[in-house]
């Protein structure tokens, strides 16, 4: 059966608290784009674009000095955290194949966590204390996984594993090299094997080292350079996309992130177990947010079934009360 997915992809110059686009329906004015309007006309977006699976609209431009009409469907974009839904969704893999466990810690495949308490079920749901290492990275540099988790284990844990619940780019840091432990091929192999290819998601893929530049038709990004912060809002299309990893690294289009979840919730990348627990096994985060303070908003996945499977950085094992559609944009030097 077909589900409808919502995907809004947004170029933004300034901070949003939320960005969210409602069903279409067939009364007019289309509310949709009435929304798409309002994030040009009011809160300053340069282009926005929703695209419901069937229909595309737009609003704005996608190159502020050119004026250049806005992308389409296929649109080349950074996702920033709605990789972690493809990165949650590989980890699930490995557990439905018996070869990982939830419970497991992760210092069983990640020697810098030895000793630690973490399991790989408080990485998905974000409750394992682990600090948030974005801040840390000189992003002007090349740097490894490892070279980034070292950052984030030499601050002192936020709070015991399991005790809260805080948002942390650090936790998919993590199952990145929890996959790369326990798949043999790394993260970015293994997402494209069980993923990207079975979904033919052929506009979606992992940077390559040193790649700044998006491939194919693209809006131009505008925010906060994490290379130079102090620059004020740029352009920062141009990004060191490879260093975002497991948390935020994938560039796709809207028309293959609603292809994901729809793969995805229609049972063609795991067994139905695998993804109510995704969806069911959640923590209660009262009223916390999902974003940063002071991160910008780039990109939102909605999946219209279940508000509880909204990609944010909150999401993929995942968390009640999330309602935003947003998403922390690299720009604002976190993936």
């Amino acid at each position: 059966m077909y589900r409808k997915r919502l995907t809004t992809a947004l170029l933004l110059t300034t901070t949003l608290a939320v960005a969210f686009a409602p069903a279409a329906s067939a009364h007019r004015p289309d509310p949709v784009q009435r929304q798409l309007d309002l994030l040009v006309e009011r809160d300053g977006v340069p282009g926005a674009l929703a695209f419901d699976g069937r229909t595309t609209r737009t609003a704005g431009v996608a190159d502020r000095q050119t004026g250049r009409a806005m992308v389409g469907s296929d649109g080349r974009f950074r996702v920033a955290s709605n990789t972690k839904a493809f990165t949650a969704a590989a980890v699930m893999r490995l557990v439905a194949d018996g070869r990982i466990g939830l419970d497991d810690r992760a210092g069983s495949y990640v020697p810098q966590l030895a000793g630690h308490s973490v399991t790989v079920r408080q990485l998905l749901k974000q409750t394992s204390g682990l600090p948030e290492y974005t801040p840390l990275v000189d992003w002007s540099r090349p740097g490894t996984s490892e070279d980034q988790l070292a950052l984030a284990l030499a601050q002192p844990p936020v709070f015991g594993p399991g005790e809260d619940w805080g948002y942390s780019n650090t936790n998919y840091l993590v199952l990145g090299l929890v996959i790369d432990k326990v798949s043999g091929v790394g993260f970015r192999a293994y997402v494209e094997r069980e993923i990207l290819r079975p979904l033919r998601l052929r506009d979606t893929y992992w940077p390559a080292p040193g790649e700044l530049a998006l491939r194919g038709p693209h809006a131009r990004n505008y925010g906060v350079d994490p290379a130079d912060p102090g620059a004020g809002r740029v352009d920062v299309t141009d990004l060191p996309g490879h260093e975002f990893g497991a948390s935020g690294g994938l560039v796709s289009t809207p028309r293959d992130l609603n292809a994901f979840w729809d793969g995805l919730f229609g049972g063609r990348l795991l067994p139905g177990w695998a993804v109510r627990l995704m969806t069911g096994d959640t923590t209660d985060i009262g009223g916390a947010t999902s974003i940063p303070p002071g991160a910008g908003t780039a990109t939102g996945s909605l999946p219209s079934r279940s508000a509880a499977a909204v990609s944010t950085g909150a999401t993929a094992a995942i968390c009640r009360g999330v309602r935003s559609a947003a998403a922390g944009p690299p720009a604002a030097g976190a993936p």
